[in-house]
């Protein structure tokens, strides 16, 4: 069966990967344009164009579907389209191609999480057990029938970077199971079920940390945005980034945003008890262990985090 693959970043990567493995034809890999990455503002293939081009598939580069990137699908013949985080919609003229319609590994038990950012909000929210979803692609936000789904449990600690290593691995699994039951004729979609919740893409602002909240939302607030798009806070009057806390039930008495330097780590007053910093990031410089930032406040006591 030919496949057209479209993704774009490393998580995508070990569907494609595993497609190959299990002896699918990839006729083609669509993903989005070169982008400028880093301080310098290189342009840069997007994960999947470049592992694409290690194995010498045919790349077709497109930010949106428009009429050249359909005819390139077209030109392609596949009889089915398995998407994986391409991220960009897939308008109706390209959907008609393949026979067999566009699969999508969705990282979410659907309907729970559509949208763009679904082990983010995951994390955010609390949920112990999450997974991924293959399902027939259709006009709506994420809402066409599913093939096949797996469940992941969230560990305490997790960031939905480490999450979504995992579901990267296992979800690539799932859809080689489910494109070869397509293949096989034995493949059933039923329709998705269940409370529906929406996960839109997060933006710089969500990563911000308000130290009212209590100290378990905080955490798992870090860990959701973890490692995009990043968390922060202020101080002096500059953005200053964090890395992922530690909860201190054994101390409850500092003030929301106050800082404590001490033997027993770097402590930080919420809502509820304190937490305890890992990585920050102070502006201007690199990452580096909250006790090394610390040793660099010298005297000062008035440290406080906005």
């Amino acid at each position: 069966m030919r496949v057209l693959f479209a993704g774009t970043p490393a998580v995508a990567v070990p569907s494609l990967e595993r497609l190959l493995e299990a002896g699918f034809d990839v006729a083609a890999v669509l993903t989005r344009e070169d982008a400028p990455v880093g301080r310098r503002r290189v342009l840069t293939p997007s994960p999947v164009a470049a592992r694409a081009a290690e194995l010498g598939l045919p790349v077709i580069r497109a930010n949106r579907i428009d009429d050249g990137a359909t005819a390139a699908i077209a030109a392609a013949q596949p009889d089915v389209a398995a998407i994986v985080a391409y991220g960009g919609l897939v308008p109706p003229a390209a959907l008609r191609i393949p026979a067999h319609g566009w699969i999508n590994l969705h990282f979410s038990l659907l309907p729970a999480w559509r949208g763009a950012a679904p082990v983010q909000h995951s994390v955010i929210h609390g949920d112990e057990l999450t997974g991924a979803t293959t399902f027939l692609l259709e006009q709506g936000l994420d809402t066409g029938p599913v093939y096949g789904t797996l469940t992941e449990a969230v560990r305490p600690e997790d960031t939905s970077g480490d999450l979504l290593q995992r579901l990267a691995q296992s979800g690539a699994v799932l859809l080689v199971q489910t494109l070869a039951a397509v293949a096989a004729g034995k493949a059933v979609a039923v329709p998705q079920a269940g409370e529906v919740s929406l996960a839109p893409k997060l933006s710089l602002a969500d990563g911000r940390v308000d130290w009212e909240q209590p100290a378990l939302a905080i955490r798992r607030r870090i860990n959701g945005v973890t490692p995009e798009p990043g968390a922060w806070t202020m101080l002096d009057g500059q953005r200053f980034k964090l890395g992922p806390v530690r909860l201190r039930q054994d101390s409850s008495e500092l003030a929301p945003g106050q800082v404590l330097p001490g033997r027993a780590g770097v402590l930080v007053g919420t809502g509820s008890c304190a937490v305890e910093l890992g990585q920050v990031q102070p502006a201007g410089k690199k990452m580096m262990a909250a006790a090394d930032w610390a040793r660099g406040l010298g005297q000062r006591e008035d440290v406080h985090f906005e």
